[in-house]
């Protein structure tokens, strides 16, 4: 593998679409003619280098975007990948069809594993030629939604931030500043509704189209495709949103009820709910420079092999952290397959979700750095659901070094993040409500699909009352949930992590160095297994076994004392 000495000097050249045309169509020619499985193995490890390459150029063009998406430059590779993208997938797709009816299949298998078959058969069921244009075009219309979302300029109080830059004010300790900033944070998407409800409607669209035209009734059965659900399927998780509703929603409730209490007050308003006290949340003692290094130290004392991991993405300036405008909302981690190296992308605020996003995000990191010589690109990463739990898993793993970052509100903090973790688990199913709801009926006008969402929170958040904030009041909150526009279906991922993730978090308790060697193990396998094999595999229990919401519920209670 290559290496990156310095992130803000990295460049990747672009691909060029006849050179990889003509690269696949020796690949074919050389399936075509192996007679053995061994020289099977060899076109499979050829073709590997190739789409690792254009991973690496994809994954650049993407970060490149997203750290500056008013620069022009960016933008215009951007568009050239989102034309490459579906050029290159109809490609693969077609060595990925020889691979699935290979005569020597079971031998295949038997050397690669039998999740890669799993994923290019969901691979293959979920393109067609027809719709490559659909996919170029559904690419352009999430960029337009990161666009539009990434150009907010909100006014407050003598300042000009964006929605990343106004969240501190949302859990001021001063009830009247978080309420006004809940109002300013809205009247963004206000001012934006038609540009939202266009992107969005176009969206669903054309997913149902490109749905339509695979023979498939709808756009859900192929969102699953997408998201690589092999072992699981939608009446699994409409088992699991119920169990929620029984188990966590009663607790979360409660959490609730406790929180309008330590704040004195008589009704919780949607703009409390982000504050736990009445002297404000707990803060990290620095800036984003000494978190780095307070990380750094925490990590050390975990696990030998993790401190020294961070240090080297410290060091070749493989984190993006600041807020700053033109940046894309929200934290990522991605990879780049032929360097070996992931990266990680933020936007700090001065608040305590500086050291959670940080922390998860390199719950990724780690587990991408710790499979990164995996026999097949297919298993650098595991499907999203497996890969929460390592990023959630860290955050709960990562308890015993708080008080690095929070000092004596370390143990307030701990607890809170639990109680956190309990509280979102209903909004989590509840997007994954909406998901299937919005794409059983693609014709909903925008109106209809903001009833389906009240419907859907009077059901999960039996507790949230917006008051006179009229655009989230009237059905609208969903629309700040970017993995909604870009990502369909990615949301459920999160609740199914957190269910095993507050199981490394009780076992940790009892057991911490097993829970965190059985955690590392977890990462080094990568995606070499589809979800719930990596769960058992983790002795952890699969989230859709009967009783264990129960028994991760009854656990919470206890330690969050309500």
């Amino acid at each position: 593998m290559q290496t990156i000495d310095d992130f803000s000097t990295f460049t990747l050249p672009a691909p060029d679409l006849d050179a990889l045309r003509r690269e696949y169509a020796d690949l074919n020619v050389a399936l075509d003619g192996a007679s053995t499985s061994r020289a099977r193995l060899a076109v499979i490890a050829r073709w590997d280098e190739i789409r690792r390459r254009f991973d690496s150029w994809e994954q650049l063009t993407m970060v490149r975007f997203e750290q500056d998406t008013a620069n022009p430059a960016h933008k215009r590779a951007r568009d050239l990948r989102n034309e490459l993208a579906p050029k290159l997938t109809a490609l693969d797709v077609e060595i990925k069809r020889k691979l699935l009816a290979a005569p020597d299949r079971p031998a295949l298998e038997r050397k690669l594993g039998r999740q890669a078959f799993a994923l290019w058969a969901a691979d293959v069921a979920a393109f067609e030629p027809a719709i490559q244009a659909d996919l170029t075009r559904e690419a352009a219309l999430a960029n337009e939604y990161t666009e539009l979302v990434a150009s907010a300029k909100l006014e407050f109080d003598s300042k000009t931030v964006n929605l990343a830059g106004i969240q501190p004010y949302t859990e001021s300790p001063d009830r009247d500043v978080r309420y006004r900033a809940q109002q300013t944070r809205w009247s963004f998407f206000s001012q934006n509704r038609v540009q939202l409800d266009r992107i969005f409607d176009d969206l669903v669209k054309l997913r149902h189209g490109m749905a339509r035209k695979l023979g498939l009734p709808s756009f859900v059965p192929l969102g699953y495709q997408r998201m690589h659900r092999v072992d699981y399927d939608a009446s699994d998780v409409e088992r699991f949103r119920a169990e929620v509703v029984r188990e966590v929603v009663p607790l979360a409730q409660a959490i609730m009820a406790a929180r309008a209490k330590a704040l004195g007050l008589e009704k919780l308003m949607f703009w409390d709910e982000p504050v736990t006290n009445r002297s404000g949340n707990v803060l990290p003692r620095g800036d984003r420079a000494w978190i780095v290094a307070s990380a750094r130290a925490a990590f050390a004392a975990m696990n030998g092999t993790l401190g020294d991991f961070f240090k080297m993405l410290v060091d070749r300036g493989l984190l993006d952290l600041e807020n700053r405008p033109g940046k894309a909302g929200g934290g990522f981690c991605t990879s780049f397959p032929t360097h070996g190296v992931p990266f990680i992308f933020a936007n700090f605020n001065g608040t305590a979700h500086d050291v959670e996003v940080l922390i998860h995000e390199m719950g990724h990191a780690f587990q991408n750095w710790s499979s990164r010589r995996a026999k097949l690109l297919d298993y650098l990463w595991p499907t999203s659901e497996s890969a929460e739990i390592d990023s959630m898993g860290m955050e709960f793993l990562s308890h015993p070094q708080l008080e690095r970052f929070f000092d004596g509100d370390a143990a307030r903090f701990r607890l809170e993040h639990i109680a956190d973790q309990i509280e979102r688990l209903p909004y989590m199913v509840a997007v994954d409500h909406f998901q299937h709801l919005v794409y059983a009926t693609p014709d909903a006008s925008p109106a209809q699909r903001n009833d389906m969402w009240r419907t859907l929170e009077a059901r999960y958040m039996p507790w949230r009352d917006y008051g006179d904030l009229e655009y989230p009041a009237q059905g609208g909150r969903w629309q700040a949930q970017l993995h909604i526009y870009q990502i369909p279906f990615y949301y459920i991922d999160y609740a199914l992590a957190a269910c095993c993730a507050l199981q490394f978090w009780a076992r940790s308790q009892d057991d911490y160095a097993g829970a965190l060697a059985d955690y590392v193990r977890l990462c080094a396998r990568g995606g070499e297994a589809p979800f719930q094999e990596l769960v058992r595999s983790a002795n952890l229990k699969s989230p859709f076994a009967p009783g264990v919401l129960s028994d991760v519920t009854r656990r919470a209670r206890v330690a969050i004392g309500v």
